[in-house]
């Protein structure tokens, strides 16, 4: 079985539902097709002859008061960048929570941005398979932007390519994460306990039971939607790599393994003895982040940044709150391990408008290799010096926390725009780059959030891999991925708050709708794949 090298192979592909409409791309913005038949003019500073648009899209993630495409920074970008070469570059607003749909709708209106990404390779395939992407030259990419090259080739080289063509390019992605859970620090006192009590998703239960008798609040919970990695602490150690390739899948819910159901039976049980927001399946992200602030709530999770509002927006409602990490194994059966679902070895996966001409494609190199050079980096990751920020004595940068002024940073530190080049900020070594992020990813007062954060990273670091990616396009995941979704949140909510006493009566009731729906000829092709060797495994 292969360890190394992806997407050699791609041998079948289809043109998927969901994205069915955008191989009909009519980019308005584009005058000329990418086989343009005049040679880009460029001065000797490289700066266009005439003015190139381009259109970069950025997430969206309706933080309040700021406006996506409009503020400080874009036009920082426009005066920087643009101006010096002549490109007018807009920013395209891409929904968090619907960025398939923004992009389906873009693509098919004509309106779409001249880099198309996503996170996650299966749904990168999917926009590959319908046809919105152009071959790349990647001597192309090393003439015109080669400091990224110089990061990203080995990536590129490795992953990017697609039936014997070049199509996807990436974000660098240092081993570093920012996501942390939260839990409410006083209520586990409160009860007796400590934090470091919780070894186990048993002492977890019998906090929260606790928690419960004495009238503070939940655990919180929330639907589980979108993103399907919640068995993982129920699985078994070691890993079997062809298991993990067969149900491990952000895209499509497994929901017939022993793994799914050990959760549905914890789940079911913190339902049933009121451990859980007894309405869970009405919270989104947004409306568990106001249990947490209000009180409801003592378990929270979210990327910090040196500009969360969390403890703040808490403490105005609960002036005694005090805080802490959750321990990995908080939430690991006891004998299981604390399995996680590791990142790819890169951030966001891109590819070129189909429809882009060859001078919006060189631009857009030239707006990475811009990006990519330190200076213009750190000025977009922590804003003006004096005013955002001063410097410490080994040159980090120290947030102003009383600084509101005209560039004033996004929430999570504009990373919305600088993760085309990095996910993350780097400082030379593992250790700077920790030091680094207790300023850059921690308010005032909680560096020891960050510290923790990374010390229990390290102890279950072992324990986080990659899902495994398949080199061929699964054809019927495309095809039933959105029913199942579907009809996985009517299941699983059914099952959990059943009577108990009818678990298993209904899960298998459940289980069996579900394979009938597709979900088993998507197993049947997956392991078709597996048998044929065409999927990668990361040790």
């Amino acid at each position: 079985m292969r360890k190394t090298n992806l997407l050699t192979l791609i041998s079948s592909v289809m043109l998927i539902t969901l994205l069915g409409a955008c191989s009909d791309n009519e980019n308005e913005t584009s005058s000329t097709s990418n086989t343009s038949e005049n040679d880009v003019t460029l001065d000797d500073d490289m700066k266009f002859s005439e003015t190139v648009s381009l259109n970069i899209p950025v997430y969206d993630r309706a933080f309040e008061n700021w406006n996506v495409s409009d503020n400080y920074y874009t036009n920082w970008i426009q005066d920087e960048f643009g101006e010096q070469y002549n490109i007018d570059v807009n920013f395209v607003p891409i929904s968090r929570g619907s960025e398939v749909t923004d992009f389906q709708q873009l693509l098919s209106a004509g309106n779409a941005p001249h880099i198309i990404y996503n996170y996650d390779m299966p749904l990168a395939l999917s926009y590959y398979s319908s046809g919105v992407f152009q071959p790349l030259d990647l001597d192309e990419i090393a003439e015109y932007a080669p400091t990224y090259w110089e990061k990203l080739s080995g990536t590129i080289d490795q992953y990017g390519m697609i039936n014997e063509e070049n199509v996807f390019f990436f974000a660098e992605r240092p081993d570093i994460s920012n996501f942390v859970s939260i839990i409410r620090k006083d209520w586990v006192e409160e009860v007796g306990m400590e934090v470091e009590d919780l070894t186990s998703l048993e002492k977890f239960n019998e906090m929260a039971m606790k928690w419960k008798e004495a009238g503070l609040g939940t655990l919180g919970g929330g639907l589980t939607e979108n993103i399907y990695n919640y068995n993982y602490a129920f699985r078994d150690w070691p890993i079997d790599p062809e298991y993990r390739a067969l149900y491990s899948d952000l895209m499509v819910a497994d929901f017939t393994t022993e793994d799914t159901e050990r959760w549905l039976r914890n789940l079911s049980n913190q339902y049933h003895n009121g451990l859980i927001n007894q309405e869970f399946y009405l919270l989104d992200a947004n409306r568990q982040k106001t249990e947490f602030v209000a009180g409801r709530s003592g378990i929270h999770g979210e990327y910090i940044s040196s500009n969360t509002d969390l403890f703040e927006a808490t403490l105005k409602n609960n002036p005694d709150a005090e805080f802490a990490v959750v321990p990995p194994y908080a939430r690991v059966p006891e004998g299981r391990e604390a399995q996680g679902r590791a990142n790819f070895p890169f951030g966001l996966i891109m590819g070129i408008n189909e429809k882009a001409t060859e001078e919006e494609r060189i631009a857009v190199w030239m707006y990475l290799e811009w990006m990519s050079q330190p200076d213009n980096l750190f000025f977009l990751q922590n804003g003006v010096e004096g005013d955002n920020y001063t410097l410490d004595s080994e040159g980090f940068p120290v947030k102003n926390e009383e600084f509101d002024g005209e560039s004033s940073l996004a929430m999570n530190n504009n990373k919305d725009y600088w993760s085309l080049v990095t996910e993350a900020p780097y400082f030379g070594s593992e250790e700077l780059t920790h030091k680094a992020m207790e300023s850059f990813w921690s308010p005032s007062g909680y560096e020891y959030i960050v510290d923790d954060m990374f010390k229990y990273q390290e102890q279950v670091v072992e324990y986080l891999k990659p899902d495994a990616l398949f080199t061929v396009v699964i054809e019927s995941q495309n095809r039933y991925q959105a029913d199942l979704n579907a009809l996985f949140q009517e299941l699983y909510l059914k099952v959990v708050m059943a009577p108990e006493e009818n678990f298993d009566e209904e899960y298998e009731a459940a289980k069996q709708r579900y394979l009938e729906a597709g979900y088993q000829e998507i197993l049947d092709e997956k392991q078709k794949a597996i048998d044929e060797d065409k999927f990668l495994y990361f040790e």
